[in-house]
């Protein structure tokens, strides 16, 4: 191994933008037929690093080496035609062009009268897309294409240039777990043939499954590279965070008090039917179930954002009405929904209108105006009560990272003092450390006597984090378990078999 020579090797590589400083010594090597894990917190310097290789920042110092010889990528053309593919977590494709004219966008072979050459252009993606494994059809447009069927098309494309080195950035973060199965045969494959991969994500069962190395970062800076084998999720997340985290669910036990919400027999047909369950003052209930199993529906229909046929949802024993999110909000209910970005935020808005929103039309009214000095002073509190990272308040929320868009969604909901909140993926996309943080607030929450209701989809959280565990399968629960005897097995069991099988 020592003979053969690194696909990409970046050493020492520093980027600042002004007085800020991004990244102080990144170091990255990637080897032929290797999968190496890039980790780290948000503002590690990981993305920086990306985006140096990719040819959209050049490096003020370092080396930077392809195949063993000196580069620096004055764009993003000179990344790709030096055999650098990156494969985003959300591709940017031609949604009216098809799957062939996307792959060949921008280098259409000619033929011999000066036509594009169709037939060599579809016969090759044709040839890819079998290597590949996957059933997509080359002629077909791409738009309505799944997320993961896009990723497959930027990595067609990425073969197509004879890529030597790939970086997939956060690339499972909106896949299902069939989409994240696909995805890694399709990296394994990759590997076999001699490539060289990169794979950046915060998932750490995904890291240990697919990668050989890994590499960690914090702060801007370089920290260590280690065989996968040789390394524990404890020991990386203690060097990503710079200390011991020894609990990532810091859960304060707690006594239930009174019932909060109640839910009983709600059923919307062909999505979820017969629910029913309690949820009390000072409770975390864990909504656990495999995706489409209807745990986002019931959250939502609870809110008043979708409807139901049958059944009733009640508030301190007082009945809320259907499709009536206003009256859900006034009877003391919170709703963090699993995508922040679309539905939680307004992106374009600043942070503190965002912080704000839930309690503009009670709390900052003041003559029927809203005055910026209470938006400013209400927001000014919350977001330093949830350690919001910013650059300021009136900046726009679309310049927040993952973990701090997490914090202003659950910031504007704490703002209302809610009796019931409920927060649907906590922690999806973002970092270990700021997880723990949500984590520490939410068992905060709880022991101070609010009554959550939390939908995940990591085991882990939901084991970690919830006093009882209600399971979904195909829109039912089938399962309710205590936390003292809540296992994984338990758990999983339950996400894959109907009632009369779990009570068997």
């Amino acid at each position: 191994m020592a003979n053969i020579t690194a696909t990409l090797e970046l050493r020492d590589v520093s980027k600042s933008f002004g007085s800020v400083v991004a990244l102080r010594n990144g170091r990255l090597t990637m080897m032929p037929g290797s999968i190496h894990a890039l980790v780290g917190e948000n503002g590690a310097g990981k993305s920086t690093l990306v985006k140096i290789i990719a040819g959209l920042y050049q490096r003020d110092s370092g080396s930077f080496e392809m195949e063993g010889r000196p580069v620096k990528f004055r764009s993003t053309a000179d990344s790709k035609a030096a055999g650098v593919a990156v494969i985003y977590q959300e591709p940017t494709l031609f949604p009216d062009l098809s799957v062939t004219e996307n792959v060949f966008m921008g280098r259409q072979p000619v033929g011999r009268f000066g036509r594009i050459d169709k037939a060599s252009m579809r016969s090759e993606v044709a040839d890819i897309i079998e290597r590949l494994g996957v059933d997509i059809d080359p002629d077909r447009p791409t738009r309505g294409l799944s997320i993961a069927d896009q990723q497959i098309i930027e990595i067609a494309k990425a073969i197509s240039l004879d890529a030597k080195a790939l970086i997939m950035d956060e690339p499972t973060a909106a896949l299902s777990g069939v989409e994240v199965e696909r995805l890694f045969a399709v990296a394994r494959s990759l590997r076999d043939e001699g490539r060289a991969l990169a794979f950046i994500s915060h998932r750490f069962d995904e890291v240990f499954a697919l990668c050989d190395t890994i590499t960690v970062m914090r702060d801007g800076s370089y920290i260590s590279t280690q065989p996968i084998g040789q390394t524990t999720e404890h020991d990386i997340v203690r060097l990503m965070v710079g200390r011991d985290v020894d609990e990532l669910f810091p859960k304060v036990e707690t006594t239930a008090g009174d019932v909060v919400l109640e839910v009983e027999g709600l059923r919307s047909p062909g999505v979820f039917d017969d629910i029913t369950f309690q949820v009390r003052a000072g409770e975390i209930v864990g909504l656990a179930g495999l995706v489409g199993a209807g745990r986002s529906e019931v959250a939502r229909a609870v809110f008043g954002v979708d409807g139901y046929t049958d059944g009733a949802v009640r508030l301190n024993g007082r009945p809320l009405p259907k499709n009536n999110p206003a009256a859900a909000m006034r009877a003391g209910i919170g709703f963090v929904p699993e995508d922040r970005r679309q539905q939680g935020l307004v992106i374009d808005a600043p942070i503190a209108t965002n912080v704000t929103d839930a309690i503009r039309r009670g709390q900052l009214v003041k003559g029927a105006v809203v005055t910026q000095k209470r938006e400013f002073a209400a927001a000014q509190r919350w977001a330093h009560e949830l350690e919001v990272k910013c650059s300021a308040l009136d900046a726009h929320a679309g310049t927040l990272s993952g973990g701090n868009q997490q914090k202003v969604v659950l910031a504007k909901w704490l703002a209302a003092d809610p009796k019931l909140l409920i927060i649907d993926e906590p922690t999806r996309g973002i970092d270990v450390g700021t997880k723990s943080e949500v984590h520490r607030r939410m068992s905060e929450l709880a022991a101070g006597g609010m009554a959550i209701l939390m939908i995940s989809s990591e085991l882990p959280e939901v084991l970690g984090m919830a006093d009882r565990v209600l399971v979904m399968h195909e829109g039912r629960v089938t399962a309710e378990i205590a936390r003292a005897d809540a296992t994984p097995e338990r758990v999983m069991f339950a996400a894959t078999h109907n009632r009369q099988e779990v009570a068997a």
